[in-house]
C-alpha cells in the first residue's frame, strides 16, 4: 500500500475516535425539569422550614446549573449528571415558563413564613409540571 494512501487513513481514523470520545454539549432539560419538580414536591410537603428552603434551592440548582445565578454549592444539586442546567440546556420556546418558575422558587426561598414557603414549593411543582417536555 502507498504511504500517501496510509497517512490520511491513519488521521481520519485517529480524528473519529476522538470525536466519538466527546461528550454530547447539551443536557438533558426535560430530564433537569422533572427532577426540579420532584424536589418542589419533597419541599411542599416538608415538615421542616430548613428542609422546604433546602429543597427549592435544588430547585433552583437544577434549573441554573453550577454556572448560574443564584446556584449555592453548598446545597446538593440532584440534577449534577443531567446536565449544565434546565434553563441553559432548555429549547428556546421554554424559557420564559422556566424564567417564571425560576422566581417563585426563590421567593420560596426567600419567604421567611413556613407555610408561604410551602405553598410557593407548591406552585413551583405545579408550574414545573405544566413545563414537562
Amino acid at each position: 500500500m502507498n504511504r500517501m494512501c496510509v497517512v490520511p487513513a491513519i488521521v481520519m481514523v485517529a480524528g473519529l475516535t476522538v470525536f466519538s470520545a466527546v461528550p454530547a454539549l447539551a443536557g438533558d432539560s426535560k430530564a433537569q425539569v422533572a427532577t426540579a419538580a420532584a424536589h418542589a414536591g419533597m419541599a411542599a410537603a416538608a415538615a421542616e422550614p430548613k428542609m422546604v428552603k433546602g429543597h427549592l434551592q435544588h430547585v433552583i440548582n437544577c434549573l441554573v446549573g453550577p454556572a448560574g445565578e443564584g446556584y449555592d454549592a453548598a446545597q446538593a444539586n440532584p440534577c449534577k449528571d443531567q446536565g449544565f442546567g434546565a434553563i441553559p440546556d432548555a429549547p428556546m420556546d421554554k424559557m420564559p415558563a422556566l424564567q417564571a418558575v425560576l422566581k417563585i422558587a426563590r421567593d420560596g426561598v426567600a419567604e421567611p413564613d413556613p407555610a408561604k414557603a410551602r405553598e410557593k414549593a407548591a406552585a413551583t411543582q405545579t408550574a414545573l409540571d405544566k413545563i414537562r417536555m
